[in-house]
């Protein structure tokens, strides 16, 4: 069996660099497994192939049983998981609608309290809509501060699966977790944070064939993304629908937060950013590195903003970038101004 474990750990391996979803590295080493079975079918029982892989026939397929109820295991745990998380949320007790429990006015108490959201803003708050395009670095924590503050209603879209390497900074997911889609595994995480709170999960890439009705049905969304495709897509339906747009980015020590409000006299992503930097000029957190509590701090920044913008409180990022370096604790305040000729957002007057 040596030989089959180096050849699956050489495939794993593989389809890590390349940066394969960990269900197709799973799929390849199955296709490895079936490969197996195939060739031992056809040997001669006590063969020099049925020695040099290590087993039998009956051998392999007990072991392939073994794996098999090892997955189920796994599988039936998340299922019973995120059944827990729905039967909390449907066990609460006041509905969404309508005046707030008790217990709803007990957990927002410290809102409550600040004058500039108080009940009226709780109250904006519970009945809004966010979408979050992106389930990780910056996107964990603003999830999780979303679902804390009592936003009503919450989507989040990524096609992603959790992995190992997305543990340091991706605070929403956990080790427990791995192999689940992220917006599966947020959802988890913000149920139980506060099962008073909506959460609708799409397990699946944001193209723009699906953008304009999706981000339609929300009245404000926030942008995690570290793709440029991503970012001038989603910014485009905004654009297009008048929709606010919080947007953070990453690199390394620093990040930066705006909101993007071409409708309200702000400029948009695509005036300040036309064009997307040449290759390498940007590199993602996979190939520059990121320091693991710098998407906490922005997209807690991200989520701040998203409370302002809602409850209607102090003054927001609405043309102005936010700039933070970690490495030196500094914070730097750039004032942004529209550009006439921008392809996006131009003829919005």
């Amino acid at each position: 069996m040596v030989y089959f474990l180096v050849a699956a750990a050489a495939l794993w391996a593989m389809g890590r660099a390349m940066k394969a979803p960990v269900q197709a590295r799973w799929t390849m080493i199955g296709l490895l497994y079936a490969a197996v079975l195939a060739a031992l079918v056809v040997s001669p029982q006590g063969g020099p192939l049925e020695r040099m892989l290590g087993g039998s026939l009956g051998e392999w397929l007990v072991l392939g049983g073994l794996a098999a109820v090892i997955w189920a295991y796994h599988a039936g745990l998340a299922r019973l998981r995120g059944r827990a998380a729905e039967a909390e949320a449907a066990a609460a007790p006041a509905a969404r609608s309508g005046a707030m429990s008790e217990v709803e006015l007990d957990r927002y108490a410290r809102h409550i309290f600040l004058r500039e959201i108080g009940g009226p803003g709780q109250r904006k708050l519970r009945a809004a809509k966010v979408l979050v395009v992106g389930a990780g670095g910056l996107g964990s924590p603003a999830l999780l501060y979303l679902a804390a503050a009592g936003v009503g209603t919450i989507g989040v879209i990524d096609d992603d699966a959790v992995e190992g390497t997305n543990l340091q900074r991706q605070v929403i997911h956990t080790d427990g977790r791995i192999g689940m889609p992220k917006v599966f595994s947020a959802e988890t995480a913000m149920s139980a944070i506060n099962p008073f709170v909506t959460v609708r999960p799409y397990h699946r890439r944001l193209t723009a064939e699906i953008a304009e009705d999706l981000i339609a049905d929300y009245d404000l969304v926030l942008d995690g993304t570290d793709s440029f495709e991503t970012r001038y897509l989603v910014n485009a339906v905004c654009v297009r629908l008048g929709k606010p747009l919080i947007g953070g980015a990453l690199s390394q020590w620093e990040g930066q937060v705006s909101l993007w409000d071409p409708a309200r006299g702000a400029p948009c992503y695509r005036c300040i950013f036309p064009e997307a930097p040449a290759p390498g000029l940007a590199p993602t957190c996979a190939e520059a590195g990121v320091a693991g509590p710098l998407p906490g701090v922005v997209g807690s920044m991200m989520a701040l903003e998203a409370v302002k913008e809602i409850a209607g409180a102090g003054e927001g990022l609405r043309g102005r970038m936010m700039i933070y370096d970690g490495l030196y604790g500094e914070t730097r305040m750039m004032r942004l101004h529209r550009r006439a000729d921008c392809p996006d957002c131009g003829g919005i007057h």
